[in-house]
């Protein structure tokens, strides 16, 4: 015994377990900003994920749609009826945005948060920025990847509604010729829409880690804004009354909307705000874009895992 330990020798045995080194291409931050915006889509949408993750964000996007239908629906009926003059007493494309904004503002504050949220609720951040992929990357992809489900679900229910038109009335041909300009209108405002919910959903969602909490905020802020900035700016004549109701959060993206389409909404018709004239509601909205944006953009700059 007193041998074997002064020879100092040490028995092991070596396993292959079968690690290999990657050998394969390596394609860097930008692979990595489609994965993480790729992931986005699926999470938003609740593709790949059970039945309670698919079930919020598809409600509304079904509603909205059911909503153009029998819009669509409603026109044909009236067309077969009443001949084209009987379009004109019924909502457009215009009045459908300001309609479907209060919905637009409910599915961002409820569906936007679950893109950012759990990831810093459970450390997945600090996964991604260990990797080439920088805060600013990761934020950037996760808004973008919202965009996107935003306009979708912006565009579907007012190309249901056009399409619906267009088949019921009794010249398809004619209606298409008179009404096309409808089309870019139609995605030049949804986009405004679009750009203004992602944004503000997501600056919201980036200061708690509780998707619950920022959901339950947008939705109470949208719910005292609106009443409390409708009945007091009625009240208060002049331009205090005015700049009141510009803090209406749903009315600041249909005010773009009826710049876009030439004409008034039934939302903004009695809203004090327009008499502040296009270009302060202009200015207005895109603030409302920019500024929380920045913001946005400087809180994940900062983030490092």
């Amino acid at each position: 015994m007193n041998e074997a330990r002064s020879t100092g020798t040490a028995e092991g045995t070596v396993f292959d377990i079968g690690y290999q080194r990657y050998s394969g291409p390596r394609e860097g931050r930008h692979r990595a900003r489609t994965a993480v915006f790729k992931d986005g889509l699926r999470t938003a949408l609740g593709i790949g994920r059970g039945g309670r993750a698919k079930l919020l964000p598809w409600t509304f996007i079904g509603l909205l749609v059911v909503i153009g239908f029998i819009l669509a629906l409603v026109a044909g009926a009236a067309l077969r009826l009443g001949g084209p003059d009987a379009l004109e007493g019924l909502p457009t494309h215009s009045d459908f945005y300001g309609i479907s904004s209060i919905f637009f503002f409910v599915f961002a504050a409820v569906v936007a948060p679950d893109l950012i949220c759990p990831d810093r609720r459970h450390g997945v951040i600090n996964l991604y920025l260990v990797r080439p992929l920088t805060g600013i990357d990761y934020i950037v992809a996760r808004w973008s990847a919202f965009l996107v489900v935003a306009l979708g679900v912006a565009w579907l229910p007012q190309f249901v509604l056009l399409i619906g038109r267009l088949m019921g009335h009794p010249d398809p041909g004619g209606y298409f010729s008179e009404n096309w300009t409808d089309i870019p209108n139609i995605l030049l405002s949804g986009a405004a829409m679009a750009a203004y919910m992602t944004t503000l959903a997501m600056l919201v969602a980036a200061f708690t880690k509780r998707r619950a909490y920022a959901s339950v905020f947008l939705v109470g802020l949208f719910v005292i804004s609106t009443p409390f900035t409708a009945g007091l700016s009625t009240e208060i004549e002049g331009a205090v009354g005015q700049w009141i109701s510009m803090f209406n959060l749903s009315n600041i993206p249909v005010h773009v909307n009826d710049m876009i389409f030439g004409e008034v909404s039934e939302v903004t018709g009695g809203a004090p705000a327009r008499e502040l004239g296009s270009r302060v509601l202009l200015a207005w909205y895109f603030g409302w874009v920019l500024i929380p944006g920045a913001i946005l953009v400087e809180r994940y700059r900062r983030l490092t895992p």
